[in-house]
């Protein structure tokens, strides 16, 4: 054999033995993962967002217990329609009633001094000052002109000084009384006057007494503030409640909204006015119908969720649905027609951005492909898919999440392939 002939055959044949230990490496050392892809299509989405709300009444009146007592009697059951004024509950107010009368007593002697001390006292007691004073100030007039006529008297030798002396010590005696009862009678106007100031804060302490015991005895008939549904009544006869207990709420049912919890991802896409569909599994052939209204402003969490709070009206004239229900919530925003879609298990997000493991075709040709883990931009989504705007075009192929967790530059083997949306599945 030629020797340039067998140095040929020798190299084709190295060249094909370090083929083959490639392909086997490739093919059979490094372990490739079965999974499932799907190729995304062209479809026609509408955008909506579904989550779960609690039904709540636009105007509730909260009814609580304004003073710790028994509940007495029981005058309507829950869930009844009341009309404004009717009795609810009565509470044990016997002790309050019993305040009430005794205050009531009392008030009324306070306001009778009060008027006393107004007039000038005590009519009696006013009467003899004043006359006590009147009569001495007589006396002492009358002794004061006997003086003045004993002088003239004793000028003319008619009168004598011993008669002088014994009036003038009458006269003294007069005007020391006169001054003693005018003291007395100044003390006692001033006596009134602070009666009179007494009497009113006392009349003042009574009135409040009186109106506080009459707002006690008046809380214990729980009435109606409004038309409507009494929805809740906790309270029952023989209950002992204290201050600030619940004792019923009510409300006109016809007027309720959906607080909805949306995801902080979904936030975005809401806007006033959107149509929204209710359902509620106590009730699972019926929906109700009803529209966004306040938008959320803050994202709180909710358990393990971080949600906004979206306020939804609700059409609610058959008054089926009751506060505090827990509703399913389906909100329709937006529609596109003829857009690339990927379904919602195949996209992963991170710290707010997207993505996709798209499945590489091994350049070698041998049956193993190759992960690549690829950032994309979404627009609007339904309850199964994602618009996919940029990052992904027609005809590469979506790895789907299973067994596996998939990563970037990981060997697989795609043993089976859907279309998007899950329409249909051929094996491969």
């Amino acid at each position: 054999m030629d020797r340039r002939l067998r140095n040929r055959i020798l190299l084709c044949l190295l060249v094909a033995g370090v083929l083959a230990f490639v392909l086997i490496e490739l093919s059979g050392r490094k372990p490739a993962a079965k999974i499932s892809a799907v190729m995304p299509t062209r479809e026609n989405l509408a955008s909506s967002i579904a989550s779960n709300g609690k039904v709540e009444p636009i105007e509730p009146y909260v009814m609580r217990a304004q003073l710790d007592t028994f509940v007495e009697k029981v005058h309507a059951k829950e869930g009844q329609q009341v009309k404004k004024g009717q009795l609810l509950l009565e509470l044990n107010v016997k002790d309050a009633s019993a305040q009430l009368s005794e205050a009531q007593s009392k008030l009324l002697r306070a306001q009778e001094d009060l008027r006393a001390a107004k007039a000038g006292g005590r009519t009696d007691s006013a009467a003899q000052v004043t006359g006590d004073l009147a009569k001495m100030q007589a006396e002492r007039d009358r002794l004061q002109k006997n003086h003045e006529a004993l002088l003239r008297l004793i000028a003319q030798q008619a009168a004598t000084q011993d008669e002088l002396a014994a009036n003038d010590l009458g006269l003294a005696k007069a005007q020391a009384e006169v001054t003693r009862l005018a003291a007395a009678k100044q003390e006692f106007d001033r006596g009134v006057r602070l009666d009179a100031e007494r009497t009113a804060l006392q009349v003042q302490q009574a009135q409040h007494e009186v109106a506080a015991l009459q707002d006690k005895v008046r809380n214990g008939w729980i009435t109606a503030p409004v038309d409507g549904t009494l929805y809740s009544q906790p309270a029952k006869a023989g209950d002992f409640v204290k201050l600030g207990d619940l004792l019923a709420e009510m409300a006109d049912l016809h007027k309720v909204r959906v607080r909805v919890f949306i995801d902080e991802p979904e936030l975005g896409a809401l806007e006033p006015n959107q149509p929204v569909k209710i359902t509620w599994d106590a009730l699972p052939n019926q929906s109700w119908a009803g529209k966004t209204e306040i938008i959320p402003k803050q994202v709180v969490a909710r358990g393990s969720r971080s949600v906004g709070e979206l306020l939804c009206s609700v059409n609610n004239d058959k008054l089926e649905l009751l506060p505090n229900t827990n509703v399913n919530v389906r909100i329709n925003s937006k529609e596109r027609l003829g857009v690339l879609a990927v379904p919602r298990g195949a996209v992963e997000a991170q710290g707010g951005r997207r993505y996709v493991f798209v499945v590489k075709k091994n350049q070698l040709g041998v049956g193993k492909s190759i992960l690549e883990k690829r950032e994309i931009h979404v627009g609007i989504a339904d309850a199964t898919s994602y618009e996919v705007v940029s990052g992904l075009q027609e005809g590469e192929m979506v790895a789907l999440p299973g067994d596996v967790d998939l990563r970037d530059g990981m060997y697989v083997i795609v043993v089976n392939t859907e279309v998007a949306n899950f329409r249909g599945n051929s094996n491969g």
